[in-house]
């Protein structure tokens, strides 16, 4: 069963279109609702991340990182049980009660902030309370847009999702800049708390009869095993995934890089910490939309995105002006999301859907729960020998993902293994 199109429309949508999906109702409600949320998320994001930098520590982007590996963690010891609550729990019931825990610790801690009583070891607690809130909320929020729309349009509704979440990107680290500045960093934690409110209300508008339904586990024994031994059989799914967790852990801390950078390396503020995050943000919606003008997801663009990836962070690593530095974000977030992306649509789209929920809990473990690992190391690096030495470890993880797409690519032309249900290389 499909969602119906909208009134006096077409029963099916002709090929084509980067908002194609923006046929069905439900879907454009939860995309305003998530685009309005994600401002505020950036926005905090943000705002910790100079709070730790420059009002907690003395420019310490090792405490960057440590914060940044406790919001992640969770992802590691918890990612398994979230599957297993995506696949048999009612997803829309489930994102109210996460939406909801994650304004109430937004709004926690900016009046901590306010008060004057905020440490660095209470926002390492307030990091890792929204990692295991996040957590849960991930593969519900990822499997929840395969209700929303048909398969056909999941690719694209996939697309459009990040597309949401770094225009974002664009648009709240450059406010929480200019906003940190002004009236410091509390205020942005209790308006990224507002903003919850848009999400919610979107959660609750949809259409209920307008959902697609989709099988759901029953309770049992072995459920994680039986989604373990889904992802092995596939080795398509674990090139994939040992790519993502390359670029998830050791690439993408730009928290890091972007404050040590704004900082230490060209001496500038959180105006400019700020710039930068939407500067690279740029990269990241072109990336997003170009991923949803396709039609299918290829795993080319997964490990060819990983060596332009490589490429473009080793330009900005040896930038030598601020300038120059800000223009190699632009192919630096145009690669990152054409991977993520591309990555995120593959594995949904040639799951099984009674699978998808432990699937994607797995594959955003991978993703996130690798930061833990990489996030402190990167911002060891970088304290020890410097910002653009930190940046290497983007460089390098680069390689390693167009590496391991080389020898999957080689090995299914010659018929040692082989892709899954509906891929295509």
């Amino acid at each position: 069963m499909t969602a119906p199109a909208p009134a006096g429309g077409p029963a099916r949508e002709p090929a084509g279109g980067v908002f194609r999906s923006f046929r069905f109702r439900n879907y454009r409600t939860w995309f305003l609702g998530a685009l309005v949320s994600n401002i505020g998320t950036w926005m905090q994001r943000t705002a910790q991340s100079w709070l730790v930098f420059d009002g907690l520590t003395d420019h310490d982007a090792s405490a960057i990182g440590v914060v940044t590996a406790l919001q992640f963690l969770p992802q590691l010891l918890l990612a398994p049980w979230a599957g297993v609550l995506a696949d048999r729990l009612d997803r829309r019931r489930l994102l109210l009660c996460t939406q909801t825990a994650m304004a109430a610790l937004a709004a926690a801690l900016g009046a901590l902030v306010l008060s004057g009583a905020v440490t660095l070891e209470l926002v390492y607690v307030f990091a890792l309370a929204l990692g295991v809130a996040t957590t849960v909320d991930a593969p519900v929020r990822q499997t929840f847009v395969s209700e929303l729309v048909d398969d056909e349009h999941l690719s694209n509704a996939v697309a459009l999702n990040s597309t949401s979440f770094n225009s974002a990107r664009l648009i709240g680290p450059a406010v929480a800049g200019v906003l940190v500045a002004a009236v410091g960093t509390g205020w942005v934690f209790l308006l990224n708390t507002v903003t919850f409110g848009a999400m919610l209300a979107a959660i609750l508008v949809i259409r209920g009869e307008e959902l697609r339904p989709m099988p759901r586990s029953g309770r049992g024994r072995g459920q994680i095993r039986e989604g373990l031994a889904y992802v092995a059989g596939r080795p398509d799914i674990v090139a994939v995934l040992v790519a993502v967790f390359l670029l998830g852990t050791f690439g993408m801390n730009f928290a890091v890089f972007l404050a040590a950078m704004a900082g230490p390396e060209f001496g500038r503020g959180s105006e400019v910490f700020g710039a930068l995050n939407s500067v690279l943000a740029l990269g990241t919606v072109a990336g997003a939309l170009l991923s949803a003008r396709r039609r299918r997801a290829r795993l080319r663009y997964v490990f060819g995105g990983s060596a332009a990836f490589g490429l473009a962070c080793l330009g900005a690593a040896t930038a030598p002006t601020l300038p120059l530095f800000a223009l190699w974000l632009v192919p630096c977030g145009l690669a990152s999301l054409t991977i993520m992306t591309t990555a995120n649509a593959y594995v949904q789209s040639t799951t099984s859907p009674v699978m998808r929920g432990r699937v994607m809990s797995l594959y955003m473990a991978i993703f996130m729960g690798g930061t833990p690992l990489g996030a402190p190391l990167v911002g060891w690096l970088t304290d020890a020998l410097g910002p653009r030495w930190g940046m290497g470890a983007a460089v390098a993880a680069g390689a390693g993902g167009a590496a391991v797409g080389l020898i999957f690519l080689l090995r299914l032309r010659s018929g040692r293994t082989a892709a899954g249900p509906g891929a295509t290389a």
